[in-house]
C-alpha cells in the first residue's frame, strides 16, 4: 500500500466516526432525505415542506457534485459539527442538511476512491463502518440511553477525535482524477427533488384521483402516506433505471435490506430499554461481523447467508411469542432482543458491503446507495405501514404496532438476500466474460506480434532473394554462375526459415552481442556505385541487438531505392551520433512515393516499410518518419535511442 493511501483511510474512518454524531432514526439507514408523508412533516404546512426539503436537496446536490473533493467535504463537515456542538452555528435550517450530506457523501465517495485505487477491502469495510455508524447515532436516541449532559459530552469528544484525523490527513490526500458522473448525480438529485411536487398534492386531490371522498382519507391517514411512499418509491425505481441496471440492481438491494431494518431495530430498542451498553455492544458487533462477512472474497456468499439467518431469527421470534414479538419489548427480554440486534444488523451490513463493489466500478456508490437507496427504503418502509394494520382495519395506537407484523421484515430480508446473491452472480458471470475478451486479445496481440517477428527476417532473407530470382529470370542472358549463385542463396534461405519456423534463429546474419556494432564501420560497408556514405569521424558504438536492427531497417531502406526509385537514381545515407541516441538518414533522388502508396501496401501485405523498417525500430523505442513527394525523392530517417 502506497503512503498516499493510508491519508485516506484514516481521513474517511475519521469521516465514519462524524456520522456517529449525526441525527439519524431507527429506520433512516443511509437515508439523506426523508419522503413526504413520514413523521418527519407531520403536522407542517404544504408549504413549509417545501422550504425545508429544498437546502436539503440542494446540499445533497452541491456534495455530489464535489465528490472529487471528498476530504475537504469531510473538513467542511468536521467544522460544521463543531460549530453546531457549541451552538455557534448561525443559519442552522442550512448547516444541518450541509452537515449530514458532506459527511455520509464524504465518506462514500472516500471508500469509492479507496475501492477504485486498488483498496477494495478498506474501501468496502469504510462503506459499511458508515451504515454501522448510522445506526449506532440512531441507538443514542430514546429513553434509557445516556443523560443530556453525558451525552453532549460524548457528542464532543467524539467530534474533537473525527475533526483532529481530518485536520491531520486531509491534505495529503490527492484529490480523484475524474469528476462526478453526471447521470448517477442527475438521477440522485432527481430522486429527492420528487419531494417537493409529492408535498404540494392536496388531500381532495388524491381522493379525487382514487374516486372517493376527502374525509376517508381524513379518516385513515396511513392510507394517503402510503400511497405517497409508493408513489415514491415506483418513481424513485424507475429514476434509477435510467443510472443503468447495475445501479438499479444494488439500490433495490440495499433499499430492500435498509426497509427490513426498521421493525426489528425498533423492537430491540424497546427491549433494550435502559441497557445503553447491550444497545451499543449489538450494534457494534453486528457491524463488525458485516465488515468481515464484506472484506472476504465469499462476501455476497456470506450477505445471503447472514440475510437468511437473520430471518430465521424472526421468524422464530414471531412463532415463540405466538404471534405477538412486541412482548419481547415490553417484557423487556434482553436476550432475544440482544440476539435480532446482532444478526439483523449484520445482515444488512453485509448486504452494503456486497453492493459496494459492484456500484465502485461504476462510479455511483456516494449517490446511489446514500441518496437514491435511502429515499427508495424510506418510501418503502411508508408503503409497509398500510399492512400493519389490525382486524378492523386500523393500525395499532402503542409503539410497538410494527413488531406485530415482524414477519414481514423476515419476508423482506429473505428477499434481500436473493436480490445480493443473483447481483453477486451477475457480477461474477460479468467478470468472466470480461476475463475472457481480454484473454482473447492478448491472444489476437501474441499472435500479431508472432506475425510481425516471422514477417521481417523473411523479408529481409527469402523474399529478397525471390526477388533476385525474378530479377535474373527476367535477364536472357543470364550466366550458369549467377545461377549457380542464386540456388546457393535459396538453399542457404531454406535452412534459415526451418531454423526460424522451428522457433529460433533469424534470416540475417548473427552480430555480436557481446561487443556492440560500430555502426560507422557497418553503414560505410554499404558504400558504392549510387550510395553514398557519410559518417562521423570517430566510432559510433551500439549494442548488438540494437545494431543489428537498425542495419536491418537501413538495409531495407537501401533495396528500396535499388527496387522502387527508378533506374539511375542515387542515394545518400547520413549518420549522426547525438550522445543519447544515433539518427541514420537515407535519402534519394528517384521518383518519389505517392500518397497513400504506403498505406495501400500494407493492406496488400507488403510490410516491407511497416514491419522490416518501422516495425524494428519501433521494438527499440526508436522512430522512423518518411518524406516523401512525388517526382522529388523519398527521405527516410531513423531514430534510436542509446540504452545504457
Amino acid at each position: 500500500m502506497n503512503g498516499y493511501r493510508w491519508p485516506a483511510i484514516v481521513t474517511a474512518l475519521s469521516g465514519c466516526l462524524l456520522l456517529a454524531t449525526q441525527p439519524a432514526s431507527v429506520g433512516g439507514g443511509l437515508s439523506l432525505v426523508a419522503p413526504f408523508g413520514s413523521d418527519y412533516y407531520s403536522g407542517m404546512p404544504r408549504a413549509a415542506a417545501v422550504v425545508v426539503v429544498f437546502p436539503q436537496v440542494a446540499a445533497v446536490v452541491v456534495a455530489l457534485l464535489l465528490v472529487r473533493w471528498w476530504p475537504w467535504q469531510l473538513l467542511a463537515a468536521g467544522l460544521l459539527t463543531a460549530g453546531t456542538t457549541l451552538h455557534v452555528v448561525p443559519l442552522p435550517i442550512l448547516a444541518v442538511p450541509l452537515t449530514l450530506s458532506f459527511t455520509l457523501i464524504g465518506v462514500l465517495a472516500g471508500a469509492q476512491g479507496l475501492i477504485r485505487d486498488g483498496v477494495p477491502r478498506w474501501g468496502t469495510a469504510i462503506a459499511v463502518v458508515a451504515l454501522g455508524l448510522r445506526l449506532f447515532s440512531a441507538g443514542l436516541i430514546g429513553r434509557g440511553t445516556m443523560r443530556h449532559h453525558d451525552h453532549q459530552l460524548f457528542q464532543a469528544t467524539v467530534v474533537a477525535v473525527a475533526l483532529f484525523g481530518v485536520l491531520a490527513f486531509a491534505w495529503r490526500v490527492r484529490p480523484g482524477e475524474r469528476g462526478p458522473r453526471a447521470r448517477p448525480v442527475i438521477v440522485a438529485a432527481a430522486t429527492l427533488f420528487l419531494v417537493i411536487p409529492l408535498s404540494m398534492v392536496t388531500r381532495g386531490q388524491v381522493a379525487a384521483l382514487l374516486g372517493i371522498d376527502s374525509s376517508v382519507l381524513f379518516r385513515h391517514p396511513w392510507v394517503e402516506n402510503a400511497l405517497a411512499g409508493g408513489a415514491s418509491l415506483v418513481l424513485a425505481a424507475g429514476l434509477a433505471a435510467a443510472a443503468g441496471l447495475w445501479s438499479l440492481g444494488a439500490a433495490l438491494t440495499m433499499a430492500l435490506a435498509q426497509a427490513a431494518l426498521g421493525t426489528p431495530l425498533l423492537l430491540a430498542f424497546f427491549a433494550l430499554e435502559g441497557q445503553t451498553a447491550a444497545r451499543w455492544s449489538g450494534l457494534l458487533a453486528g457491524t463488525a461481523i458485516g465488515v468481515l462477512a464484506a472484506i472476504t472474497r465469499w462476501r455476497v456468499a456470506a450477505a445471503g447467508t447472514l440475510s437468511v439467518l437473520a430471518a430465521t431469527s424472526l421468524f422464530i421470534a414471531y412463532s415463540a411469542t405466538t404471534g405477538d414479538p412486541g412482548r419481547i419489548g415490553t417484557q423487556h427480554r434482553v436476550v432475544p432482543a440482544l440476539i435480532i440486534l446482532v444478526v439483523v444488523v449484520a445482515a444488512v451490513t453485509a448486504t452494503a458491503g456486497a453492493t459496494v463493489p459492484v456500484l465502485a466500478r461504476r462510479g455511483s456508490v456516494p449517490a446511489m446507495l446514500g441518496p437514491v437507496a435511502g429515499m427508495m427504503a424510506a418510501s418503502a418502509a411508508l408503503l409497509l405501514q398500510a399492512t400493519y394494520l389490525e382486524g378492523d382495519g386500523r393500525p395499532a395506537s402503542d409503539t410497538l404496532n410494527a413488531a406485530r407484523h415482524l414477519n414481514t421484515s423476515g419476508v423482506l430480508l429473505l428477499v434481500a438476500g436473493a436480490a445480493v446473491g443473483g447481483l453477486g452472480l451477475a457480477h461474477y458471470l460479468t467478470e468472466r466474460w470480461a476475463e475472457r475478451k481480454r484473454a482473447e486479445e492478448i491472444r489476437r496481440e501474441a499472435a500479431a506480434a508472432e506475425r510481425d517477428r516471422l514477417a521481417r527476417p523473411i523479408h529481409d532473407g527469402v523474399l529478397q532473394v525471390l526477388a533476385m530470382v525474378q530479377r535474373q529470370g527476367a535477364e536472357p542472358a543470364a550466366a550458369g554462375t549467377a545461377l549457380a549463385d542464386l540456388a546457393t542463396l535459396a538453399g542457404e534461405q531454406e535452412s534459415a526459415l526451418r531454423r526460424l519456423l522451428a522457433g529460433g534463429g533469424t534470416l540475417v546474419p548473427p552480430v555480436s552481442r557481446a561487443d556492440g556494432v560500430d555502426l560507422r564501420a557497418a553503414l560505410s560497408e554499404l558504400a558504392g556505385p549510387g550510395v553514398e556514405v557519410a559518417t562521423p569521424a570517430e566510432a559510433v558504438p551500439l549494442p548488438g541487438d540494437d545494431g543489428r536492427e537498425l542495419i536491418a531497417a537501413v538495409r531495407a531502406a537501401l533495396d528500396n531505392v535499388r527496387r522502387h526509385a527508378g533506374p539511375g537514381a542515387h542515394a545518400w545515407l547520413l549518420l549522426e551520433d547525438e550522445g543519447d541516441g544515433v539518427r541514420v538518414t537515407v535519402r534519394d533522388d528517384g521518383a518519389g512515393i505517392a500518397p497513400g502508396r504506403l498505406a495501400e501496401a500494407e493492406r496488400d501485405g507488403r510490410l516491407g516499410v511497416a514491419q522490416s523498417m518501422r516495425g524494428r525500430v519501433a521494438d527499440l523505442g526508436g522512430t522512423m518518419t518518411v518524406d516523401s513527394r512525388p517526382g522529388e525523392g523519398t527521405e527516410v530517417e531513423f531514430w534510436l535511442p542509446r540504452r545504457r
